[in-house]
């Protein structure tokens, strides 16, 4: 496989992860795109022993787009702290059903995920185990009665845009599992498109963007 490669350096790998792979191993023994990097980074550098390749966020298997991997265990914890103070932007494209109103707003719930099932639901606060979930969006275009909508993560939770714009009464095209109405041969139109962060050593802001695929429904946009 060709792997995309946006940026690389001693500290940071950003990648274009493809749809329908998963981000690491799972139970059904697909190949996974950290141990493809690893391999990658292996053979590239003719490197004899273990790659070191640090996982800090992650993708739903369907997803595709940018990810940012840590080169070495300092930098993944550093990483891993502005993950936890929301300094990493992580910015989405999707195309929902329907047109999300307000064209421009913020949606917050509480999430609780269904681990056995791998099924998250909008639940009462309070809840037991449920999270609250944060997400800012801004409608770019509609047509065809779809709505292509960028959106901003304010939280991380699993499923979460999938989940809030479903229970917004958008779901995304393809997304069968959380209300999809349509033709079951699409994919999921949920695409990692931007992702902000200050390098781990140096400290400078960099950002690293992705285009969706040239494939429907994200050709009627283009």
């Amino acid at each position: 496989m060709n792997i995309e490669i946006l940026y690389e350096d001693n500290h940071l790998l950003v990648a274009v992860k493809p749809p329908d792979i998963p981000v690491q191993g799972d139970i059904t023994g697909a190949p996974d795109f950290l141990t493809m990097l690893k391999e990658d980074i292996k053979i590239r550098y003719k490197k004899p022993g273990n790659v070191f390749l640090g996982l800090v966020h992650r993708l739903d298997r369907p997803v595709g787009g940018v990810m940012v991997f840590a080169r070495t265990s300092k930098a993944a914890s550093r990483l891993s702290e502005q993950i936890r103070n929301r300094q990493m932007e992580k910015i989405y494209l999707c195309v929902v059903q329907g047109c999300p109103e307000p064209l421009k707003g913020r949606l917050t719930d509480t999430l609780l995920k269904d681990k056995g099932n791998n099924v998250v639901s909008v639940v009462e606060e309070g809840t037991p185990g449920a999270k609250k979930a944060i997400l800012d969006y801004e409608v770019l275009k509609t047509f065809q009665g779809l709505s292509l909508v960028k959106v901003s993560l304010v939280t991380g939770r699993s499923h979460q845009i999938r989940v809030q714009m479903s229970n917004n009464k958008t779901p995304l095209v393809g997304d069968i599992k959380y209300g999809y109405q349509g033709d079951t041969r699409h994919k999921l139109a949920l695409w990692s498109y931007q992702i902000g962060i200050n390098h781990p050593t140096t400290k400078e802001r960099m950002q690293f963007a992705s285009s969706p695929p040239v494939q429907y429904p994200w050709t009627l946009f283009t």
